[in-house]
């Protein structure tokens, strides 16, 4: 009880010690002698069809990465150390997941190339959606707050709509507005050299919109595929709240601390 505490609750071992009574040396040997095993497995990961995957950092350069159930917001499980930005270690992680039984129909995911790539290398077909919140954070970052250009402006109204699309006939409304930019500015801007910043912003842009454009709408041909890794964020930004008052873990140590709060909080 006082570990799970430890764990998920953020509590101090002065604190725990307050509360239990515990002496704080006994404490220590309850949670180091907790860190030194696994916690159990995972569910059968057969279950689980459709998943929502991000990563985040504790110690530069090592991530942690993790997944989610996306339709019922419940942690499926996690690593740290592998990193989000390699396609060779994250390949190598699905496919111990994939052994276990992980055969999902989709993944939302930020939009990390590598990960995408990783994910189709172990599940050939599958169904990528890409976080709309991700797209429109992106594309709000390089067109500017207030962009002095016509074509920056036009395209910055392109991401704040991106959000709002919950019908198909709104998705058909949206692709014809791309359409036309892509008419009107797309072609002028495609072969002018990055003079600048701010035009080199625009460009990035407008190359990141339209490839996501493939795999920005699954979600509307089936509601139990996020359109957002928003509620993995979430998950990840708590953990660190607790995480916070443990940060002088080691690595070994941090990285069972990660597996036992993944074990004990699913959500």
């Amino acid at each position: 009880t006082w570990f799970r505490r430890w764990i998920t609750e953020g509590y101090s071992v002065r604190q725990l010690a307050d509360q239990s009574k515990l002496s704080k040396d006994k404490l220590f040997r309850i949670i180091h002698f907790c860190l030194a095993e696994d916690p159990p497995e995972a569910r059968s990961l057969e279950l689980y069809k459709y998943v929502i995957f991000d990563g985040t950092f504790f110690h530069r350069p090592k991530s942690f990465i993790a997944l989610m159930d996306a339709t019922n917001n419940t942690i499926i499980c996690g690593k740290y150390g592998v990193q989000e930005s390699s396609k060779i270690q994250l390949s190598a992680y699905f496919n111990k997941l994939k052994t276990k039984g992980l055969n999902p129909v989709s993944f939302t995911v930020d939009g990390s190339t590598q990960a995408i790539k990783a994910i189709r290398q172990v599940w050939p077909g599958i169904i990528i959606q890409r976080c709309l919140i991700h797209i429109q954070r992106q594309g709000f970052m390089w067109c500017r707050a207030n962009p002095k250009t016509p074509y920056g402006r036009d395209l910055r109204k392109l991401f704040a709509s991106v959000t709002s699309i919950h019908t198909k006939g709104e998705r058909d409304r949206f692709l014809e507005l791309v359409a036309k930019w892509e008419d009107q500015y797309g072609q002028l801007i495609r072969p002018r050299k990055k003079s600048g910043r701010v035009f080199g912003d625009i460009k990035q842009a407008r190359s990141m919109l339209l490839k996501a454009l493939p795999d920005m709408f699954h979600y509307l041909y089936n509601p139990n595929i996020s359109f957002t890794t928003n509620s993995l964020e979430g998950y990840f930004s708590r953990l660190k709240r607790h995480y916070v008052q443990h940060r002088g873990l080691s690595k070994n140590k941090l990285s069972k601390y990660l597996a036992w709060y993944l074990f004990f909080c699913h959500r």
